[in-house]
């Protein structure tokens, strides 16, 4: 198998034949336990991600990231101490036939008993937002889990966000947004009373989950869509890279960014916003 990385989407090409399901439902657990499975269950616990009597809606874009977080919902059902109910939804925003059917034979062949629902998603964040709809598109999708999530009762609603999405979402905010501001591995929904946004692969590195999905011979998804392949540039790409040169003259730069923000220091900065409002480090001298 082969990883071809193009502008907009990751592609992975499978060359072998998938591995057995009982054998890649295991290597989540013995193979990749260091990297995968303890990550997993460090961020659960370090952030209250699961807890006892919850109804977890798992959402399914048919990715390298959201089928292994299924995977491990999966296990941590069969084999954790915490009690607790999982749905598993996919969204189909207006993909290919081929695609959709790619997805689905997926989450049929690791046993993923998914509820897929239709949307046009994709050809109305086109219309509306020709120029930049990956921004539209992504807050129309959270829209529609959000509103699957509550339809099915759900309490939480378990997106596939990683580490690396995690550094890489503070320094475009960063560099291109004039803001300090990360991916917080929990957050309740402001549009959604009682439905709270769980992120449990947030110390979990991408090149982990590539090698996994590598080595099992699944085929997931890419963005699937056809009018972000149409866009020329993407701007979480070009993060990405930078990301990436840092690291060859600073050690550990993803470590040291995903580290500075959970070590904001108040009394060092200009200003900084909480609850909508802005304040200044002027106010200190006021006191």
């Amino acid at each position: 198998m082969s990883e071809l990385a193009g502008k907009g989407c990751e592609i992975i090409v499978p060359f072998d034949e998938r591995q057995p399901l009982k054998d890649i439902e295991r290597s989540i657990i013995k193979k990749y336990r260091k990297h995968l499975w303890s990550k997993f269950i460090k961020a659960i616990r370090d952030y209250n991600l699961v807890e006892e009597g919850d109804k977890i809606a798992v959402a399914i874009s048919g990715g390298k990231d959201s089928l292994l977080m299924a995977k491990m919902f999966q296990e941590l059902k069969r084999h954790g101490q915490v009690n607790f109910e999982v749905e598993f939804i996919a969204m189909d925003p207006g993909y290919h036939k081929d695609i959709k059917q790619l997805l689905i034979d997926n989450c049929e062949y690791l046993d993923i008993p998914i509820h897929l629902f239709d949307s046009r998603i994709f050809e109305i964040a086109d219309e509306i937002a020709k120029d930049y709809p990956c921004y539209m598109c992504a807050r129309m999708r959270r829209g529609a889990l959000y509103s699957k999530a509550e339809e099915l009762g759900c309490n939480k609603l378990a997106l596939g966000h990683h580490y690396d999405d995690v550094i890489e979402t503070t320094m475009l905010n960063l560099l291109c947004a004039g803001n300090f501001k990360t991916m917080l591995p929990k957050l309740n929904s402001t549009n959604f009373d009682g439905i709270q946004i769980i992120r449990p692969l947030y110390y979990i590195r991408e090149e982990h989950i590539v090698r996994f999905i590598q080595n099992s011979g699944i085929w997931p998804l890419n963005c699937a869509c056809m009018v972000a392949a149409k866009k020329t540039g993407n701007k979480r790409y070009e993060i990405k890279d930078l990301i990436k040169s840092l690291g060859e003259n600073f050690k550990d730069v993803e470590k040291s960014i995903f580290k500075a923000a959970e070590n904001v220091n108040i009394d060092s900065v200009l200003g900084w916003q909480q609850d909508g409002v802005k304040h200044s480090f002027l106010e200190n001298y006021e006191k």
